[in-house]
């Protein structure tokens, strides 16, 4: 009599096993895994973006943005590899001073220019960053350096700058990131600081949400299933001395895996506390669930109203665009003809 009640329980716990099992598959089913030839995702920062901006500069940003994603179709679209899209995509977002990376980086506290940049490759693991270069016109490029020239991860500060010479990168003075624009963001900021009371904690004027957020960022997969990360700053307008944002953490602001590849923009030490990049690609892959899901679980559930904005696509070429702030300048294309570039 006791061997069959034990008995009956083994088949309850197998019958409950099998419709957990059975449920599972069902989600992983709903995964569209036709694989894309190829596809692309870039992002120009984020945040409390205005949509009563003069139609000129509306359209100004979504033509910059148009012309990235160009250079990363232009790639792909010639079989060419995801790392080299991703690439060409930061250099040209890097050269236009709309964008707070490279040319348009804003000042830090101190009323210099201090750039990030990183770059993963989720196939392999492999990564390079870079974070608080000053010369370095495209910090990106140094990033790749540092993972395919070096047997290191990050190189910081005068270090990065140092390898920057022994690697030849092309480099610039100070004067060179100099915008009106940032310029006065930057007084407004220290105008702020000094008729604030409480500079220690997060409702410092340097964390004020009313500015835009800003970064620059591209993920993409090629035919050959290469998926690949990248992001690049200027960091944040008024920024402490060695403050470190998310960007050149590795799998914070910028990280890939072999299920997906992620860049984020927004405010960077919410983005560093909820490691974002990785908290996506896990729970994609243990929870299981879709590309969308995981970035509404970060977006919705994990980070705050305001905080971030995120890009993504994961190995079959399905894509992720998406905010919980106001807006985020962005664009996505792939190889069947989808094509997109919004702000709001």
């Amino acid at each position: 009599m006791g061997f069959g009640k034990q008995l009956i329980g083994i088949l309850a716990i197998a019958l409950v096993m099998g419709c957990a099992n059975t449920g599972e598959q069902q989600q992983q089913s709903e995964r569209d895994t036709t694989k894309k030839d190829w596809a692309l995702v870039i992002h120009g920062g984020a945040g409390a973006i205005s949509q009563d901006k003069p139609e000129s500069v509306k359209k100004a940003y979504k033509a910059a943005l148009d012309s990235a994603l160009s250079e990363g179709e232009a790639v792909l679209k010639d079989g060419g590899e995801a790392i080299d899209a991703v690439e060409h995509v930061i250099n040209y977002l890097e050269n236009n001073p709309r964008f707070n990376a490279g040319k348009g980086a804003v000042f830090t506290h101190d009323g210099g220019h201090e750039l990030d940049a990183a770059l993963m490759v989720g196939n392999t693991r492999n990564a390079g960053t870079i974070t608080g270069v000053r010369t370095v016109k495209n910090p990106i490029s140094l990033a790749r350096m540092v993972m395919e020239e070096s047997k290191h991860v990050m190189f910081a500060g005068d270090g990065a700058e140092e390898f920057a010479d022994k690697m030849g990168v092309e480099r610039v003075n100070q004067d060179y990131f100099y915008n009106e624009d940032r310029y006065k963001a930057w007084k407004r900021s220290l105008q702020e600081d000094a008729q604030s009371s409480n500079m220690n904690q997060q409702d410092s004027p340097q964390y004020n949400l009313k500015e835009k957020f800003g970064t620059v960022g591209c993920v993409a997969v090629d035919k050959e299933g290469q998926i690949v990360a990248g992001t690049s700053t200027g960091g944040m307008t008024n920024k402490m001395f060695g403050r470190v944002g998310d960007v050149p953490v590795v799998g914070a602001g910028t990280y890939a895996s072999d299920e997906v590849a992620v860049s984020m923009t927004g405010w960077g030490e919410k983005i560093m506390r909820a490691v974002s990049g990785h908290t996506v690609s896990a729970y994609m892959k243990y929870k299981p669930a879709t590309l969308e899901e995981a970035g509404n679980y970060l977006l919705q559930d994990v980070l705050n109203p305001g905080e971030a904005g995120m890009i993504a696509v994961d190995k079959y070429g399905n894509t992720y665009m998406n905010m919980n702030t106001k807006g985020m300048y962005r664009a996505t294309s792939d190889s069947e003809g989808n094509r997109e570039v919004a702000i709001w």
